[in-house]
């Protein structure tokens, strides 16, 4: 059964994961499947992948986690190793589930979490789909306009819906006019929780230790890539305006079995834009139907 936006009646339970509070959503049954969101202004994890959790829960138990620092989950990250706090907190989820492992989806700040957590316990993971995941190629060449509006949200004046605005239309998607008012209204209601204002989740590396923060959230200095087993298929748009699509070839160069996709007038939101071949491309990738 499905509600009156789509997405089915879904289960949801707060956990308490190393004194972090993670807030979950759940559908479905089956292989469990993780869908981690990214981390643009107001994302939530069923915000994120609302085109995509009916499709995947004929076939998956699907578990949607808001990340550390939105939502309804614990805000607040450690600025010093952010995606090993997340990595920490999904595998920590793992444990609260009773699940040994699982399959981990993840868009762009989430396919960051999601990478992370592989390199650091492989064993946890049985296969991964990434979608322009962030901390690929981040040293080698100065931030897209993309990023740079996302990190500058909070600064400056501060939040608007304006601001969200031009980010999402002119940076995050290919095609603007696919994106509906409500979407924008609802990131943006999300962006301003006080919580939120008072301790962004993603913002610029700062103060004596932000080289080596930069260094360590970098995957493609990483030396344990080239030997990660995880079965991995990265989807990447070819219009990305906020991970560079060259990312995507850095991946498939250095890790053992990684499926590529390059996804023809899409940007960063693979998942939103084109949901269809998303949705048949994930679960046909999770089942081995290669």
């Amino acid at each position: 059964m499905t509600t009156s936006t789509g997405l089915p009646v879904m289960q949801e339970t707060t956990y308490d994961v190393g004194g972090t509070r993670v807030f979950v959503a759940e559908a479905g049954s089956g292989p469990p499947v993780l869908l981690l969101h990214g981390g643009g202004p107001g994302a939530t994890g069923v915000s994120n992948y609302a085109r995509n959790i009916a499709e995947l829960a004929e076939e998956y138990r699907v578990i949607v986690p808001d990340l550390p620092g939105y939502g309804r989950s614990t805000k607040g990250v450690d600025r010093a190793d952010p995606f090993g706090h997340l990595a920490g907190r999904v595998r920590g989820l793992l444990d609260r589930l009773a699940l040994d492992r699982a399959h981990l989806v993840g868009n762009s700040y989430g396919g960051a979490c999601a990478l992370r957590l592989a390199l650091d316990t492989p064993d946890r993971v049985d296969r991964m789909v990434l979608m322009g995941p962030g901390g690929v190629g981040t040293t080698r060449a100065l931030p897209t306009r993309g990023l740079n509006s996302l990190l500058d949200y909070y600064s400056g004046d501060g939040p608007s819906r304006l601001k969200l605005e031009k980010f999402i239309r002119h940076h995050l998607v290919f095609n603007a006019a696919g994106v509906p008012e409500s979407v924008i209204d609802e990131r943006y209601r999300a962006s301003i929780d006080p919580e939120v204002v008072a301790a962004p989740p993603l913002r610029r590396p700062a103060g004596p230790g932000a080289l080596r923060t930069l260094w360590r959230t970098d995957f493609t200095r990483d030396p344990r890539l080239r030997r990660l087993p995880v079965p991995t298929l990265v989807l990447w748009g070819a219009e990305d305006r906020v991970n560079r699509p060259s990312g995507a070839r850095m991946l498939a160069d250095r890790m053992p079995d990684c499926d590529l996709y390059l996804v023809a007038n899409t940007g960063h939101w693979v998942q939103f834009e084109r949901a269809g071949l998303f949705n048949r491309l994930c679960a046909d990738f999770l089942a081995g139907r290669r």
